[in-house]
């Protein structure tokens, strides 16, 4: 069984492939969220059923109380709200006890529960969650999206446009080559069993500053599954890295847990959501956390030796 499917979630009503690293059509993920700390964008986050968000530990600070975040939902265009646009207050933010705890960006996933319920339309409507034994097929057609930077020093342009790119899953043996430094037994950065990687390193696409949290989806029988969470990455420029994401099989039973333990909340306590608001920019970016400069310029020589091997074949 591929995962946890309701009668709506992971079922756009656009569908068909579109190449990477482009706009995004109207439609396609209505799940993608937008997370704003104070008004401004900082990360992305995945709507998953009625009242719950979930998004990466890292985009969220111990100091910050739920009322400092909002979530927008039936955005395509940060700057033009339309009709089907939500924006929701945050009743409790779950961050992952051991996140960063063992190791760099290890459990790096929080959950969001909205005080009001979601109503499911065309436009809002959440991804599936996988099963802890859901496993990707080879070739698995698998998309990232998000409002973050197109490169490392560039911002997205108006009209902010939601961004998506394909990419294929990574063994996380192959993955670890592009992290390690000269001493790969000193390495701050590796991966661990609840990341998961994930890239086109021939076309370039990776997430950025700005991505954090957000989706990483796969198809499988004809349903999209939340397989992933933009955590970190290297610097978003040639030559493209791996990036590397929150296994969500990994956390399937810890989300299932948080959600069944936690009451609803009483729809007579909500705040006013507010009107659904034009963002001017998306200046205020949370972090794509990124190794450190040897670690680049490893992954340099790697990516050349990569380039020449393929030639050869």
């Amino acid at each position: 069984m591929a995962g946890i499917v309701s009668t709506v979630c992971g079922k756009p009503a656009v569908t068909g492939k579109i190449f990477g690293g482009k706009n995004s059509p109207d439609l396609r993920w209505p799940w993608q969220a937008s997370l704003l700390y104070h008004g401004r964008h900082i990360c992305g986050a995945a709507l998953i059923d009625i009242f719950w968000v979930i998004s990466a530990a890292h985009c969220f600070q111990k100091s910050h109380e739920p009322s400092d975040y909002k979530i927008l939902l039936g955005y395509h265009k940060l700057q033009h709200p339309t009709e089907h646009s939500l924006q929701m207050t945050v009743n409790r933010v779950i961050v992952h006890s051991d996140f960063n705890r063992s190791y760099f960006m290890g459990s790096d996933i929080a959950l969001l529960q909205l005080h009001l319920s979601v109503n499911f339309t065309s436009h809002v409507l959440p991804a599936c969650l996988p099963e802890p034994t859901t496993v990707l097929p080879s070739h698995t057609s698998c998309w990232i999206t998000g409002w973050g930077m197109v490169t490392e020093d560039e911002l997205l342009a108006p009209p902010l446009q939601l961004q998506e790119g394909e990419v294929g899953i990574m063994d996380n043996n192959v993955c670890k080559m592009y992290f390690q430094g000269p001493d790969s037994s000193s390495s701050q950065y590796s991966l661990h069993e609840d990341m998961l990687c994930a890239g086109d390193l021939i076309t370039g696409k990776s997430i950025c500053r700005g991505d954090s949290g957000g989706p990483l989806v796969c198809r499988l029988n004809n349903t999209w599954f939340l397989m992933g969470l933009s955590s970190w990455s290297l610097a978003c420029r040639a030559p493209v890295s791996p990036s590397v994401f929150t296994k969500l099989t990994y956390f399937s039973s810890w989300i299932l847990e948080k959600q069944t333990t936690t009451p609803n909340p009483d729809p007579a306590s909500a705040p006013p959501q507010g009107k659904p608001p034009t963002l001017s920019d998306v200046t205020s970016l949370g972090t794509v956390h990124k190794p450190s400069i040897c670690t680049i310029l490893l992954f340099s020589q790697i990516f050349l030796l990569l380039l020449l091997f393929l030639k050869a074949l």
